[in-house]
């Protein structure tokens, strides 16, 4: 029998030390890992069947390797998993979101946010890999730095309600001087829809009203975005 065969009837505490995921990690450092020796870290121990590797590699597989299809699960959609419970689905979530935030500007104020890309890259920790539509506002002041991320609601997998009048009472309670509009659309599509480009038109024409101009509407994608203002869709 191979080594890699006789390895895969043995579970993990009696392998060779240096194939040991744990033991590899701290003797060759977290890049020498494969992701399934990763995922394997954090789901800790396998079944009476399969070990953590084991469980690791069948998980993956399922999602034919994505990690971007791993990060769209819950706790539950993990718990579907023979052996996955929800102490071991709430560490790989958690690892998960730990690094989406690792994206995150750490000084989020000091942020101007004068073009798409960097309205984008703002709005990256909030809207990444979420599988149901939300609606931001990002708050600004004269110069049009950061003052303040604020959802205004969350919806379902297509759209999300949204009232203009409280997307006003949060401006002028953060005396804000210019306001973002951010949505994102799980299903990748960044064209805007017919609703999308009404909506818009309204909370512009009140923005005029009560002089907190909107400087733009994001429509977010995981990986692309669609700018209003760039797009030249409404006159800003």
């Amino acid at each position: 029998m191979h080594h890699a065969d006789l390895q895969k009837n043995l579970k993990i505490k009696d392998w060779a030390a240096e194939d040991r995921p744990r033991e590899k990690l701290l003797q060759k450092g977290a890049s020498a890992l494969s992701v399934y020796e990763l995922l394997a870290i954090l789901i800790g121990s396998g079944t009476q069947n399969q070990s953590a590797v084991d469980l690791a590699q069948h998980i993956l597989k399922f999602y034919d390797y994505s990690l971007d299809a791993l990060a769209r699960c819950s706790v539950k959609d993990l718990q579907k998993f023979k052996g996955i419970g929800q102490a071991k689905a709430i560490n790989i979530v958690s690892a998960i979101e730990i690094s989406r935030r690792r994206n995150e500007i750490p000084s989020e104020k000091k942020i101007k946010l004068n073009d798409p890309q960097a309205i984008y890259r703002c709005m990256l920790p909030d809207l990444k890999d979420k599988t149901t539509e939300e609606f931001w506002i990002l708050l600004l002041n004269k110069s049009h730095y950061l003052l303040k991320k604020q959802q205004i609601s969350k919806g379902g997998i297509s759209k999300t309600t949204v009232d203009p009048r409280i997307i006003f009472k949060i401006a002028l309670a953060e005396n804000s001087s210019a306001i973002v509009l951010i949505h994102n659309h799980p299903s990748g599509n960044i064209q805007p829809s017919v609703s999308d480009i009404t909506l818009t038109k309204t909370i512009i024409q009140m923005g005029q009203v009560m002089y907190i101009p909107v400087i733009d509407h994001i429509i977010f994608t995981d990986y692309d975005f669609f700018s209003f203002r760039k797009e030249k869709i409404l006159l800003f």
